[in-house]
């Protein structure tokens, strides 16, 4: 939970896809599927790993496991989706993000591909790929915006 500090620090890469990295991946499936969620960075549950499950699919069960995951392209249309973190459990936040992007990563099969994501799936991805940096959504608001929302989350963990 919010402000651990694990939270706020980059994630080791991840290299050599393991059965141990395919235990992680099955553990954080589940966990995003329990809370529910469409998709969770390693760090959001302590395993400080480049690792990242996304599903925004409709019928679900479509999860895409990431390992090492890198933007490499994003267009210059903008969404705007509401985004939240189990990690702040109980506040949200409209963030601008681009609406398409192209991501590198290595999948479950420890292979480098490439794939595009739009709508609520680039959302998703970016959204992960900022965990995995130390990043969560709220640095993405005003300075003002955020610390209301900080202050709200503190005031709810309470």
């Amino acid at each position: 939970m919010w402000p651990d500090p694990r939270l706020r620090t980059p994630a080791a890469d991840v290299g050599v896809i393991t059965d141990e990295i395919r235990t992680i991946w099955a553990d954080m499936i589940e966990t995003m599927e329990a809370m529910p969620g469409v998709g969770l960075a390693a760090p959001q549950i302590g395993v400080m790993l480049r690792l990242a499950v996304v599903d925004a699919s409709d019928t679900r069960g479509q999860a895409i496991r990431m390992a090492d995951p890198e933007i490499i392209a994003a267009s210059d249309a903008t969404n705007d989706h509401e985004e939240a973190s189990p990690n702040l459990p109980g506040v949200w936040a409209k963030v601008t993000r681009p609406a398409q992007v192209t991501v590198a990563f290595t999948d479950h099969h420890g292979l480098r591909v490439r794939q595009d994501f739009t709508g609520l799936w680039a959302t998703s991805v970016q959204h992960q790929i900022d965990h995995l940096a130390g990043r969560m959504y709220v640095d993405r608001l005003s300075r003002t915006k955020r610390e209301m929302l900080l202050k709200r989350a503190g005031k709810r963990a309470r």
